[in-house]
């Protein structure tokens, strides 16, 4: 395995997953409060999973976003 082959991989994925995260979780909020479903100072919990079945990785990381 080339070690730094696989970190710029793994890099790679977090950025897209990173990106594509806050614009989906971005959205979502904003229409949640347009839509009277939240307070627009609400505090939010989030998690999200990383997985790779081929190897039985699970991870789940647990956190909380403030809008105000």
């Amino acid at each position: 395995m080339n070690e730094d082959i696989f970190n710029m991989e793994i890099r790679k994925f977090l950025k897209v997953v990173g990106v594509t995260s806050q614009r989906e979780i971005d959205h979502a909020v904003h229409q949640a409060i347009a839509e009277g479903k939240i307070k627009a100072d609400a505090t939010l919990k989030i998690s999200t999973t990383v997985s790779i079945p081929a190897i039985g990785l699970t991870y789940e990381i647990d956190g909380e976003v403030k809008l105000e």
